[in-house]
């Protein structure tokens, strides 16, 4: 019986915890993300939405209005409803420290992120002359180049809309592990919906997206409650 606890013991030590694990998935992202930039795709994805005379998606009412504005107003929506749930719960599970904690990352990540952006000398797609604007492509590493547009541009900050909540999944998984991961789907499905409508706009390239994505996940891995203990076997 004795042996049989050493093993378990043993296997337990091995295996990785879950902080381990996620951030393997951050390493994993960013191999993914450089491979991207590498490729050229960028470009390519802006072509199949826009032309010589720019993007038809712009200023649609669903991509402009509804995806962009309205997206923007259920993220502070969301956040001002987390605020709330710091002193009057209505997600059951997380304890008010780590309620507090939640909204603090989220802020973490809906400020840090669009800061980036502002000095980030890479302009939009709709910039390109390519569609119909005055600045030549350049990638967005290269930081002593300007592309004679306007900016401002890398990483997208729309997408922090969604892609800030991705700390509720950190939070939630000790208490409510279920919830957590419908969490990570919905913010998930909500940021590839903001981001695809950003790039059909000319807004953001496919990296932009990707880019905030990976950020607000190693944010919210960094900052998160460490739920990496794990259970010992009884004598």
């Amino acid at each position: 019986m004795s042996n049989d606890r050493s093993t378990l013991t043993a296997a337990l030590d091995l295996a990785p915890t879950p902080w381990q694990r996620d951030l393997r998935v951050a390493g994993f992202g960013l191999l993914l993300l450089l491979a991207w930039d590498a490729s050229g795709w960028d470009l390519v994805a802006a072509e199949f939405f826009g032309g010589p005379h720019g993007f038809a998606w712009r200023d649609h009412w669903l991509t402009s209005r509804v995806l962009h504005d309205g997206g923007r107003a259920l993220g502070w929506a969301v956040l001002l409803a987390l605020v709330v749930n710091v002193w009057r719960p209505w997600i059951a599970g997380p304890t008010q420290a780590e309620r507090v904690r939640w909204v603090l990352l989220t802020l973490a990540c809906v400020t840090l992120i669009p800061a980036i952006k502002r000095v980030s000398p890479t302009s939009c797609p709709w910039d390109l002359a390519e569609f119909g604007g005055a600045a030549h492509y350049v990638s967005h590493w290269r930081f002593a180049l300007t592309d004679g547009g306007a900016g401002h541009c890398f990483p997208s900050g729309h997408a922090t809309a969604a892609f800030g909540f991705l700390s509720g999944f950190f939070v939630l998984r000790r208490s409510r592990p279920e919830l957590a991961r419908r969490w990570l789907w919905g913010v998930v499905t909500a940021g590839t919906l903001f981001g695809t409508a950003q790039l059909m706009r000319g807004a953001h390239y496919p990296s932009h997206t990707l880019w905030s994505a990976w950020g607000c996940w190693l944010l919210s891995l960094l900052g998160a409650p460490r739920a990496g203990a794990r259970a010992r076997p009884q004598p």
